[in-house]
């Protein structure tokens, strides 16, 4: 008996009545970047392992335990990109795309992490991200932000709530990790073991701890926002000030410090509490030294990715929008007899030139008159077009509906306009 093969685990198959979402949500993202004047970049799957060590952070969790690296036959250590910021920024340095100039940038497209699959997380998983270099001040910040708030209204996405933060520069981080540590050594016995691990390796991701029982612990350890440097207040109180203009709502939350290395000043997620404890579909923030850190000059940066399985769960627990996004064909054009064949050819291709929003399909295989009239039933089309030698002898076509109570009709090619409009 031959195998039966299996995806890989955690790499999922869209199937064809699953992609009208997938198409959906893309035209909605490819339509609110358009709208705020940002271009789109492609970067390879494939990148140096050591682009994601120095961007992300050797300690943290996606290099030490999720990426999916080898050694190729050049005996080079290369990874599945695992996220897209690091990728977009050595592309940009490469191609000369960042130095002394403002870049507003998108991408779309597969991320690969070897982490326990679960609902809306998957080792291939689908994001999409926006990046911006160059400019330094607040009002970027702003935009970014309002463009995602944007994109939650175009596609009906309610439930939703925007979290903020500032990490300050790096200097004040630096100075504030040392009290961290200071707090947290005096409270090693309420610490899991992951989080003593983190006290060593990545002392701020131990405020992003989601164990309940360190609830306390970290509720009475020193704020972050209480230790900012001047420049750093100044940014994060600009920021408020313009989300207040824009009636953008936030709740400013001192323990989101965000899980990468390379971020500075501020951060920010969008959360829902409807996809249960993985509440996160959208996060990202400033990183001004990374740039420099990948080998270019100085440049402030700032963006956010999202991913996309997250946004569909979502989308699908919308009521109507299954209805909206049908991909139901309209026509189902019969053809009885080899003459009627290649006219119904010759037609089908005339009909797409002359319309083309209808959704036509063309039998295709032979069979007769109740085979093909069975599969334009399945095919869920309005109606059916009948062409056979008696049709194409005298220029007409048989309309059958499919859907309606209507009589069967034959008319004359010519007059098929209103009936095919109807449709569309």
């Amino acid at each position: 008996m031959s195998k039966h093969f299996q995806s890989v685990k955690g790499m999922n198959d869209c199937l064809p009545s699953e992609t009208p979402v997938w198409q959906y949500l893309e035209s909605c993202l490819r339509a609110v970047t358009e709208m705020y004047g940002y271009a789109e970049i492609r970067m390879p799957m494939v990148e140096k392992t050591e682009l994601f060590c120095r961007s992300i952070g050797e300690v943290t969790d996606i290099v030490e335990k999720e990426m999916y690296t080898f050694i190729d036959k050049g005996e080079e250590s290369l990874t599945l990109r695992p996220e897209g910021t690091a990728s977009c920024v050595r592309a940009g340095i490469q191609n000369g795309l960042i130095y002394n100039q403002q870049q507003r940038l998108w991408y779309m497209g597969p991320m690969f992490r070897r982490e326990r699959p679960q609902k809306g997380r998957y080792r291939q998983f689908y994001q999409f991200g926006v990046e911006t270099f160059g400019i330094n001040g607040p009002d970027i910040d702003v935009e970014v932000i309002a463009l995602s708030a944007r994109l939650w209204k175009m596609i009906g996405l309610t439930n939703v709530e925007l979290q903020i933060n500032s990490l300050g520069s790096n200097v004040a981080r630096e100075a504030y990790k040392v009290k961290l540590v200071e707090y947290f050594n005096q409270h090693l016995d309420d610490l899991d073991e992951d989080s003593k691990r983190r006290l060593v390796s990545n002392p701020l991701r131990i405020l992003d701890s989601k164990n309940p029982a360190m609830k306390g612990v970290i509720n009475d350890a020193p704020k972050l926002l209480e230790h900012l440097d001047d420049e750093s207040q100044a940014h994060f109180d600009s920021l408020c000030e313009k989300l207040n203009a824009l009636d953008i709502k936030y709740v400013i939350n001192s323990k989101l410090v965000r899980g990468l290395d390379y971020y500075n000043r501020t951060v920010f997620e969008w959360v829902t509490t409807e996809l249960g404890s993985q509440g996160t579909i959208c996060a990202g923030g400033r990183y001004d030294g990374l740039v420099e850190q990948l080998g270019g000059q100085s440049t402030p940066g700032f963006g956010f990715a999202m991913g996309l399985e997250r946004i569909i769960l979502l989308l699908k627990q919308q009521s109507g929008l299954e209805d909206k996004l049908s991909t139901k064909i309209d026509v189902y054009l019969c053809t009885l007899g080899d003459k009627a064949e290649n006219a119904g050819m010759i037609l089908a291709e005339k009909l797409r030139s002359e319309y083309p929003k209808l959704r036509l399909q063309l039998h295709c295989g032979g069979g007769n008159f109740k085979k093909q009239l069975k599969r334009a039933d399945k095919s869920e089309a309005e109606i059916a077009l009948i062409i056979g030698e008696d049709e194409v002898d005298k220029n007409q076509i048989t309309v059958k509906y499919l859907r309606e109570k209507k009589e069967q009709i034959s008319v004359a090619l010519v007059d098929i306009k209103p009936i095919l409009l109807d449709l569309i």
